[in-house]
C-alpha cells in the first residue's frame, strides 16, 4: 500500500501544483488512500520531496531533478554512478561535499552538471571529491539528503 501511495503523490506532484500537505491529504483522500497528515509528512520526508517557487511567488511540493531522473529509470546512468561510486556525503554551511572512489569524481560531477540541479551555483572535481557550492545550507542539507537515500539503497 505504501509504494502505491507513493507512485500517487509522486504523480500528484508532477501533474499538478500542490502547495500544501492538507493540500496532498486531501487530494490522496479523493485518489481512494486512507491517511493522516502524520503519514503524509513521513512520506513526503521519504520521498525527499522539496518546497519549490512557482513563477507567481507561490510554493509548491516538487520532486528533486536527482529523484525524477531516478524515478524515470532505476537504471538510469547518474543513479546507477552514485548507487556504485559515492562512498558519502556531507554538507558544511552551503557547500555539499561528495567522497567517491578514486577516478570517479570527475564523472559523476559531469553528470550531476547536467541534471540541472536549480539550486546549485557551481561546482568542482578532484580525483575522488566533489564540492558543490549551493545557494542556500538548506538547498546542500536536501541534496546531501537525497544522494544519501540513492547510496543507502545499495546497501
Amino acid at each position: 500500500m505504501k509504494n502505491k501511495r507513493h507512485e500517487m503523490i509522486v504523480k500528484l506532484v508532477t501533474e499538478q501544483p500542490v502547495e500544501t500537505q492538507e493540500t496532498l491529504c486531501r487530494l490522496l483522500t479523493e485518489s481512494g488512500f486512507k491517511v493522516t497528515q502524520a503519514t503524509v509528512s513521513r512520506d513526503i520526508k521519504e520521498l525527499a520531496l522539496i518546497k519549490t517557487q512557482t513563477e507567481n511567488g507561490k510554493s509548491q511540493y516538487s520532486l528533486p531533478v536527482l529523484k525524477r531522473e531516478a524515478m524515470a529509470s532505476k537504471g538510469s546512468m547518474i543513479y546507477s554512478m552514485i548507487a556504485d561510486s559515492v562512498k558519502s556525503v556531507d554538507y558544511a554551511m552551503n557547500t555539499a561535499v561528495i567522497k567517491c572512489t578514486s577516478g570517479m569524481a570527475q564523472a559523476i560531477c559531469s553528470k550531476l552538471d547536467s541534471t540541472e540541479i536549480p539550486s546549485v551555483v557551481g561546482t568542482l572535481a578532484g580525483d575522488d571529491t566533489i564540492f558543490i557550492l549551493m545557494r542556500t545550507e538548506r538547498d546542500a542539507e536536501r541534496l546531501v539528503r537525497e544522494l544519501r537515500l540513492i547510496i543507502e539503497k545499495k546497501a
